[in-house]
Formats: C-alpha cells, sequence, structure tokens
C-alpha cells in the first residue's frame, strides 16, 4: 500500500474525532527552523480560528488498526474495514512536505490502538521527534494520549506536542462498561492529572530557566460523545464542570454520535444525529467558561435536558425573571452577562460607554447588543424599547421565534454574501 492509499484511509478515519485545537501555544519563529506557532493559530481543519481566520491542520491517524473493541467505534478490531499503518518515517515526510507546500499549519496526530498503548505511543514519539529534530518543524503539533499509556511514554509526547488531548468518549463509567470494555475511567483520568500537573510543572520551570523545554503549552482539551448513551444534558454539562474545575481543561468538546456501525446497545441507523442537542451543549460551555454560570444553575435532576425550544441562557432566564429586569447604566459586569442578547463584548462597551453619560435603549444595538433577545430582560434610564408588549406565558414565543432557523423541521436558509437588491 502506498502513502496516498494511508492517507486516504487514515484521513477518513480520523474525522469522527472533534476535539482539534490549537489555540494557546505561542513559538516565535527560530533561525534554522522552520515555521511557528502563535496563539491566534486555533480551530480544527477547515475551521474558525478566535481571531476570524480558518486554519489547517492535517487531521489523521498514525494507524486505524486497533485492539479495542469500542461498539461505538468504526475502527474498533471486530469491524471489517481496511486496514493502514504509517511508519514515524512516512508521516513526517508527509506533515512536512504538505507544509512546506502551505496545504497546512499544523498537525493533528491520533490513533487507534496498534498492538498496546505503550508501542502506539512509542511510534507518535518516534514521529514528532524526526519532525522537531531531523526536520526542525517548530509549528503546531496536537498530540492524542492513549489511555493506559506509561507516564514515562507520555510526558515524551508532551515534550513535543503544542496541545495534548485524552479523549472521554462517553460520559459515565455505565456507558464505558457496556460500550467500551477494554478502558476504564481510571485509565482515561490518570493521563489527564498527569498533563495538567506537568504542565504547571513547566510554566514554574519557565518562571527560573528561560530555555527549559515547554510541556503541552497550550494545554490539553477532551471529547463527549451525545447521543450513543442514555446520559441526560445535566450529566453531561456536570461532567464538564467537573473537568474544568479539576483538570484546567481548555475545551471540552462534544461530537453528536454518527450512528455508522449497528449494534444493539446503540441507536439504529436510522436515527438522525443529535446535532441540535451539540449545539445547546457548546451555547452551555461557553456559558460556563466565559458567563460565570455553573452547571447546576442550567440544569437540574427535574429539569435534566436542555430546552430545544430556546438557548441555555434565555431558558434560565425565563427560570428566573425575579433577576429582571438589568437596569443597563448601574448594573455591574457579572448582572449584564446574565442578560439573554449581551456578549462579553457588548458588556464591556456598555461599562465604557456609560461613564459617558447614560445609556438609552437606541444606543444599545449599535454596542452589538442582540436586542430581539435583550429587550425583553432590561431597561435603559428606567426605559424599556417603545411598543414592548409581553407577558410572562408570551415570553417564551418571542425568544423562539429567533430560534426557528435552528429548530427541527425548519426550512434551511441559504444565505448570502451579499444582499440581494430589492427590485426597482
Amino acid at each position: 500500500m502506498d502513502v496516498l492509499e494511508k492517507l486516504t484511509i487514515l484521513t477518513d478515519a480520523a474525522k469522527y474525532d472533534a476535539a482539534c485545537t490549537s489555540s494557546g501555544g505561542n513559538r516565535a519563529s527560530k533561525k534554522g527552523y522552520i515555521g511557528n506557532t502563535s496563539s491566534s493559530v486555533a480551530g480544527c481543519c477547515h475551521s474558525f480560528s478566535a481571531d476570524g481566520r480558518c486554519v489547517t491542520l492535517l487531521k489523521v491517524l498514525m494507524t486505524n488498526c486497533c485492539v479495542f473493541d469500542c461498539k461505538y467505534c468504526v475502527n474498533r478490531r471486530s469491524n471489517d474495514t481496511r486496514r493502514a499503518a504509517f511508519t514515524p518515517q512516512e508521516l513526517a515526510d508527509l506533515t512536512i512536505s504538505f507544509y512546506r507546500r502551505n496545504y497546512i499549519e499544523g498537525l493533528f496526530l491520533s490513533s487507534g490502538v496498534l498492538r498496546s498503548p505503550d508501542h502506539t505511543t512509542e511510534l507518535m514519539i518516534k514521529a514528532l521527534r524526526i519532525l522537531r529534530e531531523e526536520y526542525r518543524f517548530n509549528g503546531y503539533i496536537h498530540a492524542k494520549a492513549i489511555p493506559g499509556t506509561a507516564p514515562e511514554l507520555v510526558e515524551q509526547l508532551g515534550f513535543l506536542a503544542d496541545r495534548m488531548s485524552v479523549n472521554i468518549e462517553l460520559p459515565s463509567e455505565a456507558g464505558l462498561r457496556a460500550l467500551a470494555p477494554d478502558k476504564t475511567k481510571q485509565a482515561i483520568l490518570a493521563p489527564m492529572r498527569q498533563i495538567q500537573t506537568r504542565g504547571r510543572q513547566s510554566k514554574e520551570e519557565l518562571v527560573k530557566y528561560r530555555h527549559a523545554p515547554k510541556f503541552a503549552p497550550a494545554g490539553q482539551s477532551t471529547q463527549l460523545i451525545v447521543g450513543a448513551t442514555a446520559d441526560s444534558d445535566f450529566h453531561i454539562l456536570r461532567l464538564t464542570q467537573g473537568l474544568y474545575d479539576r483538570y484546567r481543561l481548555k475545551r471540552v468538546f462534544y461530537s453528536a454520535y454518527v450512528p455508522v456501525v449497528e449494534h444493539a446497545l446503540l441507536p439504529s441507523k436510522d436515527v438522525k444525529p443529535p446535532l441540535l442537542r451539540e449545539h445547546r451543549l457548546y451555547q452551555a460551555d461557553w456559558l460556563l467558561r466565559f458567563y460565570g454560570f455553573r452547571a447546576e444553575e442550567l440544569l437540574d435532576e427535574q429539569h435534566p435536558d436542555f430546552n430545544p425550544l430556546v438557548d441555555p441562557k434565555c431558558s434560565w432566564a425565563l427560570a428566573h425573571l425575579d433577576f429582571f429586569p438589568v437596569e443597563v447604566n448601574t448594573a455591574d459586569y457579572e448582572a449584564l452577562l446574565r442578560v439573554p442578547g449581551i456578549g462579553v463584548t457588548s458588556a464591556k462597551r456598555i461599562l465604557t460607554a456609560r461613564r459617558a453619560g447614560r445609556l438609552r435603549v437606541e444606543d444599545l444595538r449599535k454596542m452589538g447588543v442582540v436586542m430581539k433577545r435583550a429587550q425583553y430582560f432590561l431597561t435603559a434610564s428606567g426605559r424599556q424599547a417603545e411598543g414592548l408588549l409581553f407577558t410572562p406565558d408570551s415570553l417564551l414565543r418571542n425568544l423562539t421565534a429567533a430560534e426557528r432557523p435552528l429548530l427541527p423541521g425548519a426550512e434551511p436558509v441559504q444565505l448570502s454574501l451579499f444582499d440581494i437588491p430589492a427590485p426597482v
């Protein structure tokens, strides 16, 4: 099998891994080396970064051969699929060739488990060493740590990569036992803890020794599969909160389960992926990371799943109407962030603008406030928007109208790059 055939098989096998970010790393260009890593280089293959750029990483597996038999995985050992494996030299040659041709900006490397986690990790380390030491590649590398790998190998991998990730995949121990019997909770969480601890130690060493080697300077991430098991949104979000609190993860990614195999314990292939549910979890994740919300504020045992009709922030607002309306001229930053339609940027603009004078409702739209949501929950100088009439019962209907394009059964809308002028 030639390298091109291997590339076709192993890039296709990697497409279900969503945890493919590169934000957080910062390594300047160096004489004698190829490339650099900037904190603005963020995102996955053909995705948008935090600064609006579209970047590309070579997203590939070392091999899709696997001794594990995870029921949900297309690469499980019992699945009849074409198998391939790169040698370390082939993968390094391919990556550096793509980089020199400006096809990619970095590498996202994961793998099936060939023979054992240790053997597979050794192959990944050899490939990255060739890139870093022989080809002097100074660009971005994201490496996947395999559960069950020896700590000393995880450490070697961390000194070669900018970011690492250990995918949890299934959000409960019961799900792991049923669908991934070769994995254990401890085998997944142990490398997570090691990456967190060693990364903190590396930052402390850099304070004393400027040229000390960096261990996974862009931190770590993970991925959760949504819909393969019966776990509720509350369970998933509470797990997410725990991961951010205990392991200081940069991101948790959510992947709507795509039925690629038939199994009695999995949803049928006729079931559509829960894309709206995945979207709601990403919205809630944003609230945890940037808006000061906690998982238990958004969901609870009595309401374990998100409302498909409105986003999580609007849902929280509807359940806490006593908190509103918020007066934009006097509210603090945390209170402004609780208002649907006000984001981090618009909240900061409000704080800055009101130093120069009192704000009016008409001023808020210019600051980026989404008034079709926010108008129901705020006042400016004691006034709400002109002609605004609603009751608590009609409020949900009004907010649902703003979400209609996302709801099941909605007609798709083709977006145009330019507004089409109205006919004369």
